[in-house]
This record gives C-alpha cells, sequence and structure tokens, in this order.
C-alpha cells in the first residue's frame, strides 16, 4: 500500500483544513496516510475538530507557525525529515506556504519519490511589501524545481502561478478544485434561520448582509463597512451587517462603524438593534448562512473562497469583488454579483440592488447550489487525487 505524508500548515477554520481532512480519510485503503500540521495563531479558530469528526488523528509539530522564525522552522524541517525517515512515505503532498516549504525541502532531501504542493491561495500581492513579495516569489520558484506536480484549485490561479507570476511551468502546474460535504447547507434551513436570528435578536423581516472570515487587511472589511454604511441609507427596510469572524483588525474595524454613525454590537459589549454585528468565530457556519439573506466578500486577494461555495450551497445571493479566484466559484450575474475590488460605486450600486430588489435575491438564490454541488463536492476531489497519485506513482515505477 502506497504511503502519503500529508503536511498542512495549521488546522485553523477554511478550505485548507477539509481539503486536507478529505483526502486523508477518503483516499484510504488505496492509501495510508499520515495527516502532519502545525499550530494555528491565538487570533484564528481552530478546526480540530473537522478532523477529529473524520476519526483522523493528525502529529503535530509545534514550531511550524504562520510566522518565519529561524528557529522554530529549523526544528519543524527536522521534526519532518524524522518523520519521513521512519515514515518512510511514496508520496510528500503539503498544503499552503509554510507547510510547503518545510515539508518539499525536507522531502526533497530524503528524496522521498513524489513531491506535491497544493496552492490554496499565494502571496503574491495585497499580502506583503514588494522586497518580501519577490522573495517569496523565488522561493516558490526554487521549491517548484523541487516538486514533482504543483496543484492549482482553479484555472486561473494555474494562470497566475504559471504566467503571471511565473512560480511553476505549464506543464508541472495540474487544476484540482477543492471539494466539500455541502449537504448540511440545505438541511435543516428553516430550523438554523430561525435559531440564528432569535440568538441575535433580528426580525424576520430584516434583512442580514453577512461577511465571513478572518478579519485582516487582505479581506478588506474596511471596504465592506464603508460600502454598508452607504447602502444602508438607499435601503427600503431594516438591513443589519453581521462580521462573522475575527482577528487583528477588528478592534479597527468596530472604531470605523462607529465613525460612520453605525451602532456596534460584540460578544463583549452586546448592543440589541445595533446595525453591525460582529460575531467572533462560529464553528457550525452553516447556522450564519442559514440566518443571512445576502452573503459578501471583499478581499484583495482570494484562492478559492470557501464562504462563497458555502453561501451558494445554502442558496444565498452573493455580492462581491472580483479577484483571483472568484469568477471561478461562481456564476458571475447569476449566483453573485461581481465588481473591481477598487469599485465601491458598483459594490454599493450591487448591494442596493439585493436589498431592494426581492425577486433579484430569489432568482439568485436557486442558481448557485446546482452549480456548486456538480463541481465542489469532495468525492470529485478524491477521485482526482487519486488518479493523480496513480499517474505519478507509476511514472515512478512505484
Amino acid at each position: 500500500m502506497p504511503r502519503v505524508l500529508r503536511i498542512i500548515n495549521r488546522l485553523n477554520l477554511g478550505g485548507p483544513t477539509y481539503n486536507a481532512a478529505y483526502l486523508s480519510k477518503y483516499l484510504s485503503p488505496e492509501f495510508e496516510t499520515m495527516l502532519v500540521a502545525g499550530i494555528k495563531e491565538d487570533d484564528e479558530a481552530s478546526s480540530e475538530f473537522i478532523v477529529e469528526e473524520m476519526g483522523l488523528r493528525p502529529v503535530f509539530i509545534p514550531e511550524m507557525r504562520r510566522e518565519i522564525n529561524i528557529s522554530n522552522d529549523r526544528n519543524a524541517y527536522s521534526k519532518i525529515k524524522d518523520i519521513i525517515k521512519e515514515f518512510k512515505p511514496d508520496i510528500v503532498h503539503t498544503h499552503a506556504a509554510k507547510a510547503g516549504t518545510l515539508g518539499r525541502l525536507a522531502a526533497h532531501q530524503m528524496k522521498v519519490p513524489v513531491i506535491l504542493h497544493t496552492f490554496h491561495g499565494h502571496v503574491f500581492h495585497s499580502y506583503f511589501n514588494p522586497l518580501k513579495t519577490f522573495l517569496f516569489k523565488n522561493i516558490e520558484r526554487y521549491l517548484s524545481n523541487r516538486s514533482t506536480r504543483i496543484i492549482a484549485i482553479s484555472d486561473l490561479q494555474k494562470h497566475e502561478l504559471c504566467d503571471v507570476y511565473k512560480v511553476s511551468p505549464p506543464g508541472k502546474t495540474v487544476v484540482i478544485p477543492l471539494g466539500f460535504d455541502l449537504s448540511r447547507f440545505w438541511t435543516n434551513q428553516d430550523e438554523l434561520r430561525d435559531g440564528f436570528r432569535k440568538k441575535y435578536g433580528i426580525a424576520d423581516n430584516t434583512l442580514i448582509v453577512s461577511i465571513v472570515g478572518r478579519i485582516v487587511p487582505v479581506k478588506n472589511h474596511d471596504f465592506f463597512i464603508r460600502a454598508f454604511a452607504a447602502a444602508k441609507q438607499k435601503s427600503n427596510g431594516k438591513v443589519v451587517a453581521f462580521i462573522i469572524g475575527d482577528g487583528d483588525d477588528r478592534t479597527l474595524m468596530e472604531t470605523l462603524a462607529k465613525s460612520l454613525r453605525l451602532t456596534v454590537s460584540t460578544p463583549e459589549l452586546p448592543q440589541p438593534g445595533a446595525d453591525v454585528v460582529f460575531t467572533s468565530w462560529i464553528q457550525q457556519v452553516e447556522q450564519p448562512l442559514a440566518g443571512s439573506d445576502i452573503i459578501a466578500m471583499t478581499s484583495l486577494n482570494e484562492g478559492t473562497p470557501v464562504s462563497l461555495i458555502e453561501a451558494q450551497a445554502a442558496g444565498k445571493p452573493i455580492i462581491s469583488t472580483e479577484v483571483g479566484g472568484i469568477r471561478n466559484v461562481v456564476i458571475p450575474g447569476e449566483s453573485a454579483l461581481l465588481s473591481p475590488s477598487a469599485d465601491q460605486d458598483t459594490f454599493v450600486a450591487n448591494l442596493v440592488k439585493l436589498l431592494n430588489e426581492k425577486q433579484v435575491r430569489e432568482r439568485m438564490s436557486g442558481t448557485g447550489r446546482p452549480f456548486v454541488s456538480a463541481h465542489f463536492h469532495f468525492e470529485r476531489l478524491v477521485d482526482d487525487t487519486r488518479k493523480l497519485y496513480r499517474e505519478l506513482l507509476s511514472q515512478q515505477g512505484a
């Protein structure tokens, strides 16, 4: 039985955890998998419950963290080499940047036959200053030369990796979209909606616009709050914004909302009837999605945004900036209204349209679910990956 060592940055809420967990569980029994993970940061929500519910027992490397730290990174690299020496994998498959760097270097040093890396996003714009970005691009080019294949999660991401940023040759790069168990987003929806709204005291005739994700600069919550404030003035009815998630910029965003004369509710200081509700992290995201009427995204950079896939599975219309792989996970103009990331006027106009035209919301709500069910189910993800593993092992004579 071929052995796979799967290495992920950390178990924080998001697409990479689901991807690694589904592949670790459902490629069995054909492939024996060991899942290795780093440690999440304090401002991130844990996704350990996802792997635990699937009966997986990851091996944790405490030194593998998000931030660059020479001592920690050296120790993590050494531990990965020790794991490779003991486990003797035929394939090392890494997920996201830190795991991709340390894992691929260790796998190459230990002469693992097949080395794969999945880009769940990239940091080649909107994250760092030009010098740091230049450095990371060159590191990825170096690592690509030591990889058997690079996996992009969308056609657009492959174009960026190969043609725009030139970190991976087209012939070495394959596209395998993410996959999820989406059934939880279309079961018990009425019950979940009523429970969520009751918890936060939201009347059924009030429209909820929600944004889901870390509150960090690249997610551009500043843009969302300003757009919501403008759209609220043009709404024909009562509307409230929910910011689901947490992060370093939460206090700044609370201050911004108040400066725009929006009332704010937080977990620490609940405010009934507030214009903007900060919920912090909610593990069972199907609850806020069921309770919401519109899902927003305002990111400056995205790979394959899981929240938009889940929103469509829950039957919610989307309003979003058009960046990264977003166009690949929605049906533009049908399940989502898109606008350039710097064009707040168009974003506001799209939001006002959804707020004031019920028939548009209802039409868009019925479009996304069959689309994501066909393209983003975990069984397709597992099958695509299995075929790639078989092909590459055959080429290596394994």
